[in-house]
Order: C-alpha cells, then sequence, then structure tokens
C-alpha cells in the first residue's frame, strides 16, 4: 500500500482538489483506492464535506471521515470550543489502521502540517509518522508561497518524514511574474519535486472533466502526464512555452 498525507503550507490551499485529484488518477487506472479525512471542521448547514468533495470528483466510494467538530478551527481548538474532548492522534491512527488494505491510502490533513489534533500536541505530523506515510505537499501559487513551503518541507524532514513532493493547489487564469517563476523555484525551496499544478476553480468540473485536468496537471508520480520542464520563461498554464 502506498500511503500519503496530503497536507498545506496553509488553509484554503487546495488540499482537498489536489486529494481529489491523485484519487481520480489512480481510480481511473484501476488501483484500489482509500480516502480519510481525519477530522472535519466547520461545515455549513448543507455544505460538502471535504470526502464528499473527493467522491464526487473522483468516483471513489471508499471515503471516510472520521470526527467532525462544529467551528471553523483547527481540529484541537474547534473540539475545545465545542466543549468535547478532541480525538487523539493515536487513536486517529488506530481507526485509519484498522481499514482494509488497498492500493493507495490518502490521508487530508487539516490545516498545515503542525496543526493540532489534540491537547496532547498531537499534529498533523505525528498522523504521518504513525501510518509511516510520505507527505505531500500542497502550496499556493503567488508571492509568498517560497518561505511557507520551504518551512512545511523542513518541518517534515526535521520529524523524520518523507517529503514526496509539492503540488499547487489553485493555479491562477493570469498567473503574475512570482506566480511564473515560482514554478521553478519552488522545488529549490521545498528540496522535493513539484510534482503537479492544479487549475483554480477545477473543483466546479464534472467528473470526467476533472479526470482530465487531473491527469494533465499532475507529473507521473502522481500517475498524470505533466512535466515543469527546465527553468524558463513560463506560459499562463503552468507549460514552458
Amino acid at each position: 500500500m502506498t500511503r500519503l498525507v496530503v497536507t498545506g503550507t496553509g488553509t484554503e490551499i487546495g488540499k482537498t482538489i489536489v486529494t481529489a485529484a491523485v484519487a481520480a488518477v489512480a481510480h481511473a487506472q484501476g488501483r484500489s483506492v482509500t480516502v480519510v479525512k481525519p477530522a472535519q471542521t466547520g461545515l455549513a448547514p448543507g455544505e460538502e464535506s471535504d470526502v464528499d468533495v473527493v467522491r464526487r470528483l473522483s468516483g471513489v466510494d471508499d471515503v471516510h471521515e472520521l470526527v467532525r467538530y462544529d467551528d471553523p478551527l483547527a481540529p484541537e481548538s474547534a473540539a475545545r470550543q465545542q466543549g468535547v474532548d478532541a480525538v487523539p492522534v493515536a487513536e486517529l491512527a488506530r481507526r485509519i489502521a484498522t481499514l482494509p488494505d488497498t492500493d493507495l491510502l490518502l490521508v487530508e490533513g487539516a490545516g498545515g502540517l503542525l496543526v493540532r489534533f489534540d491537547p496532547d500536541g498531537g499534529t498533523v505530523a505525528d498522523l504521518a509518522a504513525a501510518l509511516d506515510a510520505r507527505v505531500l505537499v500542497v502550496a499556493a501559487p503567488g508571492l509568498g508561497t517560497l518561505n511557507a513551503t520551504a518551512l512545511t518541507c523542513e518541518a517534515a524532514r526535521a520529524r523524520g518524514l518523507d517529503c514526496a513532493g509539492v503540488v499547487i493547489g489553485a493555479w491562477p487564469a493570469d498567473p503574475d511574474l512570482a506566480a511564473r517563476l515560482n514554478l521553478d523555484d519552488l522545488p529549490v525551496y521545498a528540496q522535493a519535486p513539484l510534482l503537479g499544478c492544479l487549475p483554480a476553480g477545477v473543483g466546479s468540473s464534472t467528473a470526467a472533466d476533472f479526470l482530465r485536468t487531473a491527469r494533465a496537471a499532475l507529473a507521473p508520480a502522481l500517475g498524470g502526464e505533466w512535466a515543469a520542464g527546465p527553468p524558463v520563461r513560463r506560459t499562463a498554464d503552468c507549460t514552458p512555452p
């Protein structure tokens, strides 16, 4: 089984869409896929959960949400605000370990790598370590992303985790100079490969269109066809001119 914990350099960064893209490509290749959201927070009435989005876009039905908290906060903070006991990392890892083995396990974290699940300080990084999973980092495209991505990958390595690579979660239709140059600079700062570049807004696609986009936007290491290419001036769609 391949195990990936999908984390981000912050919130609203595109983790769910990247998780869905990796799941969609693997599912289309005939691989069995399990997707887990250990802690979902802050859903409005009638709003899709992260696992609902993954199911809709990828066609993967083996999706699991382990715990839900009311407020849009880090899981430990949300549990405290709600007046309930936060589920500790060890228990989340135990629940995930009881799921049947599949070819690919995708675990979507909450917020960033060091966001806490429990009051003992258990983080997304600790969950990745408990699962013996590699970390896939979802990054923003523009100004400020280099430092945030470098810090996330450095923190992962400091905890003995293997950073599988970086995926840009929402590439704008009209990228500025910083975004275009970040395609070259991100893997240097991360010391990990750039493994994809998903266009902003792709989450509103049909499942068929989403799969086509996912294949084109993810690198071969994640089952797709995207290639960042050598350092050059970049075009709006993430590819060399």
